[in-house]
């Protein structure tokens, strides 16, 4: 018996470079869900939900493997006290995000999912980052050259003009990213 196939359910390019450091081969596919937040539910609960619902959206696309594929799902959000930042709408609204994140600790929270057949493995990673401050004109050139409305927060860790205001992490730097790598592969190995 071979292998299990390995399926990243996500669009995020962040994710499939994260998941390529593994070399474990994977394929990708585009999946569309509603990222609904729950007001009752904690950020930890929401992301995974999230998270939960997109990997179920994705075994519902493919055909039955015989618990030969694994699907992998994540969902990111970045949170300052009780308030959540997805990603932004435009300019105006990625500005707002980046000018409330500066100068204190904010947290990243990833949640990801494993699936395969009836097996599910679920778990939520957070990360503290504490940006620099930064101008109206910093911020400004940032949204303008790095264009992060794709990006929970309105910033990528990973962007060279970012690493200027990243001024402490402490957690996995791949979570900020996109994809705790470090607890995905702990958690894909009992997996395979």
């Amino acid at each position: 018996m071979g292998k299990p196939a390995l399926i990243l359910a996500s669009q995020s390019p962040r994710r499939r470079d994260i998941l390529s450091l593994t070399l474990i081969p994977f394929e990708t596919m585009a999946i569309e869900t509603r990222e609904t937040l729950d007001p009752t539910s904690s950020i930890e609960e929401n992301v995974t939900k999230i998270a939960l619902e997109k990997a179920e959206c994705a075994a519902a696309l493919l055909p039955k493997q015989n618990g030969k594929t694994i699907i992998l799902t994540a969902d990111t959000v970045v949170a300052k006290g009780n308030r959540i930042y997805g990603k932004p709408a435009g300019f105006d609204e990625a500005f707002e995000m980046l000018k409330s994140l500066q100068n204190r600790s904010h947290r990243v929270y990833t949640g990801f999912v494993l699936l395969c057949c009836d097996k599910i493995h679920t778990e939520c990673v957070t990360t503290t980052v504490e940006l620099e401050p930064m101008s109206d004109n910093e911020i400004k050139r940032y949204i303008l050259s790095e264009k992060p409305y794709d990006k929970a927060g309105s910033y990528g860790i990973q962007d060279p003009l970012m690493a200027c205001y990243i001024r402490r992490i402490e957690g996995c730097y791949h979570n900020v990213v996109g994809l705790p790598l470090s607890r995905v592969c702990k958690a894909l190995k009992t997996f395979l």
